[in-house]
């Protein structure tokens, strides 16, 4: 898939980086840790954020995203930037015959990811939604032990994070963030990826605003129907009006049950309880850029696929309209398709 001639000729993929935050963070040191890349230009929002990180990561400036994608000596865009700006960078690097890594999601319209990953195939280039989730200590221990359950019935899945004060960043603005379930597609993404298709869902959510644009706190619960019978409900709320911290995944079967809370597991049978181990968090953002440096290079599968993460995305749309209407919503056949 790697058809670059100049930079084939160097052995080395040439990358440009839009964002400053936490993710572009670890993607630039992932980028310059492995030789077969060449981090060549970073784009950001804010001068002299993005200054300091070019000269950190000592590469070079960019005033904007549109003259980063534009640039004929990059192979390889990734965008770790606000939400908002996710589906529009992608669609010009695209254009502009660049592969793409995107953290997710894709896109905030379903639409728009839709005409995206057709996009990436008429062009011929890779379009890759990250999903670290997947590749990380939890979801692997919990894959690992479906099977000691039986039948399983019940899921509850609740990311709970208080902030006092909450800050006024992106990942509090309507806009930028998104419907809370959108810009936080990894809390569905974990169950379809382990349970499936979805029949229908439901969603209630509250705003607590303090601003037009930001708000204090956000809390969302919404109730998914699979098609294989399982009921799971996902919780997730941030900020000033919420009190005590959660991340915590329950997994409920006719002959036992999994409990996972933060970093510890749990396996519980009506012989009593044994301790589960859970992998590391850490190390994930460099193993998905790895194994993308090994699909360009080699043809290597990669652990997902912009299909899958299309189909969590239309999930959260439903889930997005129910909390708008409060009628359960049916996922469609055509989402259906995507899994």
């Amino acid at each position: 898939m790697y058809n670059s001639e100049a930079a084939l000729e160097t052995a080395k993929v040439r990358v440009g980086l839009v964002g400053t935050g936490y993710a572009a963070k670890l993607r630039a040191e992932a980028l310059i840790g492995d030789q077969r890349t060449n981090l060549v230009a970073i784009a950001g929002h804010h001068p002299e954020n993005t200054a300091a990180f070019a000269q950190k990561y000592q590469t070079e400036v960019l005033t904007d995203w549109g003259k980063l994608v534009e640039r004929e000596d990059i192979d390889l865009v990734v965008i770790s930037t606000i939400n908002r700006d996710h589906g529009a960078i992608a669609r010009e690097a695209l254009l502009q015959g660049k592969h793409v890594i995107v953290e997710y999601p894709l896109s905030l319209d379903v639409t728009e990811a839709q005409e995206l990953i057709a996009l990436a195939k008429s062009q011929n280039k890779l379009l890759h939604v990250e999903h670290i989730e997947l590749l990380g200590g939890l979801h692997q221990a919990v894959r690992e032990n479906l099977g000691e359950v039986g039948d399983i019935f019940y899921v509850r899945y609740s990311t709970i994070n208080p902030q006092h004060p909450a800050p006024r960043r992106w990942t509090y603005n309507h806009e930028l963030f998104g419907f809370p379930l959108i810009g936080a597609l990894s809390r569905l993404h974990r169950l379809t990826n382990l349970f499936g298709k979805v029949l229908s869902v439901n969603c209630h959510h509250r705003y607590w605003q303090t601003e037009p644009d930001y708000y204090q706190t956000c809390f969302c619960i919404s109730q998914l129907c699979f098609e294989n019978g399982l009921l799971a409900q996902v919780v997730y709320g941030k900020g000033e009006t919420l009190w005590e911290a959660e991340r915590k995944l329950e997994v409920h079967g006719a002959k036992g049950g999994l409990i996972f809370d933060g970093d510890q597991g749990l396996l519980i049978k009506s012989g009593g309880k044994t301790p589960i181990e859970v992998g590391t968090r850490r190390g994930l953002f460099a193993k998905d850029t790895n194994m993308v440096l090994d699909h360009l290079f080699y043809g290597t599968p990669l652990y997902v696929t912009p299909e899958e993460s299309l189909y969590v995305l239309q999930v959260a749309d439903a889930i997005q309209r129910a909390a708008q209407t409060g009628l359960t919503i049916f996922i469609n056949d055509s989402a259906k398709e995507n899994l």
